[in-house]
């Protein structure tokens, strides 16, 4: 399914050292480690300003929406929260497509990772072991304990570091400046602060990458690989600016990781068709580069791994309309696994690309008889009936679709197009102030759901509807703009 295609914008945030949310679990007889700023911050004000921060960074910067990759990275932070302790927030997992090797975290239980983490994590543990250093990071609260410490040590209050974090999401390099300490003092004790909340995110980590059944040796041997790679690079990654690898550290995880059993974890399918995918769509590489790419790994492939080489492949015939060769790679595919959503979502682009709309809608349909409730399967039924000009039937769907999943975009992209094409301005206006509010831009979301409000009958349910949901608009934006003051 292809909806967005957005530039390659790099990204800088205060970081520490990255469709629908995880669900929280709470282990409230557990000591409360690393918790010394919960006097200054508390996790419910945590929850408010990452809510704000998420709706900064829809607005201005390339977050991933592609339904299959947000359903993966989801899916695999869910099964690290299901072993990680002192989970007290509700998670978000989400993608940024950028080439740099990067992850990061911030209040409210929100983890993003770059796309070009795909492009160097091998196995699936690899990955893990940087989501699951992120998430230690938010269960730890280093970045209400860093904040804290930088409140002590220079004129700045606790809300102004707030607010300078809230500016560097939105606009990096001023916010960096806003928040620079003015003596090198100030600076290397927060570098010192830093490194020590790395070790043991690390250290957390690995306990959780273990309990979850991943190779615990993921961790080191990640870093120790990106740490060659870059030794002597004169512009070292992102990763490691922010999380700086000395060989102490990577000595040291190595040595965390060898406390645990040693465990034989099998090849990730899903793993590798999300990292196919990526590389056929989201790593800012032509499709030439990206064919070279799948046809070396596949010579050195086994099995399983050339049919994750094959899928890539078919993303990229699909993509430069090379329909014929794309079929070839799909078919035997999808005669092994008829019920994999990856495949499934390939064969949706590849035949409405062709006009097969009716092919489309009926293998979705047959599919969702095993999997009624899987949202990319969904979604990718909604997208068809939408090219199909059944729009009746899409809005229908579409209306229940963001009713369950009411933070994907696109479910809402989706229901303002197939209400515009339906003739149903009102509907169309509505849904695209919902796509407004998500990135935080408030005035224009009530403009919307005013115009919205007008368009229909004086009285009717419909009016009423939108006469609420202007209310609750603007009780969001008081919220919103209460937090940057």
């Amino acid at each position: 399914m292809q909806l967005f295609k957005k530039a390659k914008i790099s990204i800088l945030v205060a970081s520490l050292a990255l469709p629908s949310p995880a669900i929280a679990t709470t282990y409230s007889d557990l000591p409360d480690i690393g918790t010394a700023a919960a006097g200054t911050l508390t996790v419910e004000k945590e929850i408010e300003y990452g809510d704000a921060y998420m709706r900064i960074l829809r607005g201005s910067q390339p977050i991933v929406s592609d339904p299959l990759l947000s359903e993966y990275v989801s899916s695999l932070g869910a099964s690290l929260l299901a072993n990680a302790n002192d989970v007290k927030t509700p998670f978000e997992f989400f993608l940024i497509r950028n080439r740099d090797i990067n992850a990061f975290a911030f209040f409210g239980g929100h983890v993003a990772l770059h796309t070009g983490l795909f492009l160097h994590a091998k196995t699936e543990s690899e990955l893990a072991s940087v989501v699951a250093h992120e998430i230690a990071h938010l269960t730890q609260r280093h970045l209400a304990r860093a904040m804290e410490q930088q409140a002590r040590q220079s004129p700045l209050t606790m809300a102004a570091l707030v607010g300078s974090l809230l500016l560097a999401i939105a606009a990096p390099q001023a916010g960096i400046a806003a928040a620079q300490a003015t003596t090198a003092a100030s600076i290397q004790s927060r570098i010192n602060y830093t490194r020590s909340n790395e070790k043991e995110a690390d250290r957390i980590g690995i306990e959780t990458l273990s309990r979850s059944g991943f190779d615990a040796n993921a961790m080191p041997t990640f870093f120790t690989r990106m740490a060659d790679q870059y030794r002597f690079a004169s512009t070292p990654p992102q990763f490691l600016l922010t999380h700086p690898l000395p060989d102490s550290r990577i000595t040291d995880s190595r040595s965390r990781a060898q406390q645990y059993p040693q465990q034989s974890v099998p090849l990730s399918p899903n793993y590798q068709l999300a990292r196919a995918r990526v590389i056929a769509r989201f790593a800012g590489i032509d499709s030439a580069a990206a064919l070279d790419w799948f046809e070396r790994q596949s010579k050195r492939a086994s099995p399983a791994l050339k049919q994750s080489m094959n899928y890539g492949k078919a993303l990229v015939y699909i993509d430069s309309r090379q329909f014929d060769k794309a079929t070839a790679l799909l078919t035997p595919l999808l005669k092994q696994q008829p019920n994999n959503p990856f495949l499934l979502d390939a064969a949706t682009d590849l035949d409405i690309n062709q006009k097969k709309y009716d092919s489309a809608i009926s293998r979705l349909n047959n599919a969702l008889e095993t999997q009624p409730n899987n949202a990319v399967l969904l979604l990718n039924r909604d997208y068809a009936l939408v090219n199909a000009g059944r729009f009746k039937e899409a809005i229908s769907g579409l209306l229940k679709y963001t009713h369950r999943y009411p933070a994907d975009t696109n479910g809402w992209s989706l229901l303002q197009e197939a209400s515009d094409s339906h003739g149903d301005r009102a509907g169309a206006l509505a849904a695209q102030g919902e796509l407004y509010a998500l990135q935080g831009r408030w005035h224009k979301a009530i403009n919307n759901y005013t115009q919205a409000s007008q368009l229909v009958d004086l009285g009717s349910l419909d009016q009423a509807r939108y006469d609420a949901r202007i209310d609750q608009l603007r009780v969001e934006e008081s919220r919103f703009n209460a937090l940057q003051r």
